[in-house]
């Protein structure tokens, strides 16, 4: 194992790794153990007692978090020409539809949401291979999929995200910067813990939810306690 930065290591001594911190608690130590030159992103890590394996127990959804992600997220809306003005105006990256779709056929990915419109999911659907993986596929349960492109720019730059299951059962997502103060951390990740429980499936049996880690780019994670979440 190679050297250990000071700052790492100064970031390490502040964290009990034996301790369960209160979510209050753990979004303040996160700013404090957050040691990277740039605004570092903080994500959450939940581990859910599913089995994603299961259709009725395949938790997906959204969720607008109150202060925003903090990041500029570029978005591409593939629409037909009548609804191109409205979704520039709504302030979408990038508008258009054939020359696009010949664009990220050619490997272009360089956007964080596409939104399209019910009319154009077949010639968007022949992208599932380059979109799927990176997970860039629009779909109707997450908003993606709309008659109002508009509002569905407007609802993703305001900050709304969309998370799903993972085939190990964890939901990761991103719910903040470390520029943020504790307060807005807390209620941005607050929002998504409280979205997580909404959806349990009814056919989960056990401990729903597992662990919660919080933790910003490049430092260690933060252990949540889970009983302080469930009221």
């Amino acid at each position: 194992m190679g050297r250990i930065s000071k700052k790492r290591k100064d970031a390490l001594a502040k964290i009990d790794s034996s301790k369960a911190y209160s979510l209050t608690e753990a979004c303040n130590l996160v700013k404090e153990v957050s040691t990277t030159k740039f605004d570092a992103s903080v994500d959450i890590c939940v581990r859910l007692g599913v089995d994603p394996r299961k259709a009725n127990q395949m938790v997906r959804g959204t969720v607008a978090l109150p202060h925003g992600t903090g990041k500029d997220v570029k978005v591409l809306v593939l629409c037909t020409p009548d609804k191109e003005e409205e979704a520039k105006a709504a302030g979408a990256d990038h508008v258009g539809l054939d020359d696009y779709i010949a664009k990220i056929k050619g490997g272009w990915t360089d956007i964080d949401v596409i939104i399209t419109m019910p009319a154009c999911m077949g010639k968007v659907g022949a992208l599932g291979r380059v979109l799927g993986p990176r997970g860039l596929m629009p779909n109707p349960k997450t908003g993606t999929v709309t008659m109002d492109v508009a509002k569905a720019v407007s609802e993703v730059k305001a900050g709304k995200i969309d998370f799903k299951v993972d085939k190990y059962g964890i939901v990761h997502a991103m719910v903040a910067k470390a520029s943020f103060d504790g307060e807005k951390i807390k209620d941005n990740a607050d929002e998504l813990l409280n979205e997580l429980i909404k959806l349990k499936p009814s056919s989960a049996k056990g401990t729903y939810m597992k662990s919660v880690y919080i933790s910003s780019t490049m430092s260690p994670s933060i252990q949540i306690d889970t009983k302080s979440l469930i009221a």
